[in-house]
Formats: C-alpha cells, sequence, structure tokens
C-alpha cells in the first residue's frame, strides 16, 4: 500500500478512535476523555496499527487509560471495521506517548535558558 494510504488511514483511525473516547462509547472506567490519540502508523502490511495515545493527566492515569485502551482494543477494531471500508483491518496496540510532555519540558527548559540569557545580560550592562 502507498505511503498516502497508509498515512490517510492512520488519520481516519485516530479520527475514530478519538470520537470513540468523546463519545464515551468505550465503556472501560480507565479510559477517560482527558486522553488523545495522537498519531496512528499503520504497518505497510496492514497487520498492525500502532496508536500512540497521551494526555495531560499525570503518566500513571494516562497509563491506566492505555490499559483500558488495550482491554477494549476488540470492540475497538470491530467497530472501527464495521465503519471503514478495507479488507482487513489491522490489530491495534495501544502505546503511551510521551511527546507532550517532553514538548512542555523543553518549553520549560528554554524559557529558564532565556531567563538566564536575559539576568547574564542585565549583569553584564552594569559592569
Amino acid at each position: 500500500m502507498s505511503e498516502y494510504r497508509l498515512v490517510r488511514l492512520g488519520e481516519q483511525i485516530r479520527n475514530e478512535i478519538s470520537s470513540m473516547i468523546l463519545k464515551q462509547q468505550i465503556k472501560d472506567p480507565r479510559v477517560s476523555t482527558f486522553l488523545n490519540i495522537n498519531r496512528v502508523e499503520v504497518s505497510r502490511d496492514l497487520s498492525y496499527a500502532k496508536v500512540y495515545v497521551s494526555s495531560f493527566m499525570d503518566d500513571r492515569k494516562t497509563q491506566k487509560g492505555v490499559k483500558g485502551l488495550e482491554s477494549a482494543a476488540g470492540f475497538i477494531q470491530s467497530t472501527l471495521g464495521k465503519k471503514l471500508t478495507i479488507r482487513q483491518f489491522p490489530k491495534l496496540l495501544f502505546v503511551l506517548d510521551h511527546s507532550i510532555s517532553e514538548g512542555f519540558a523543553m518549553v520549560q527548559k528554554l524559557k529558564e535558558l532565556e531567563i538566564n540569557g536575559v539576568q547574564e545580560d542585565s549583569g553584564e550592562k552594569e559592569e
């Protein structure tokens, strides 16, 4: 399958799972509406799709949400298989994605460097 079609299928899967979470169609109590599906990577042979999940909650609660999604994977796959018309629907693998928290940490470090840089600049001018 072409790269473009894999990306497009991944986006469709991401949109549908996000919609299911927001509409609370997944009945597992660990699956919170605060969970965010960042991206979906579909393998070339459509055998599996890696679903990257993050949240603004702490990592422990997000990990519980990922476990809830893993336990509901069969329901999610069957629901999506009915909505999306593809011959073979990929097996869903849910993975905790740390990119948002890493991004926040990076922004925080940049702010600290900027503050330190401003303090150093103001200190040099006084001397």
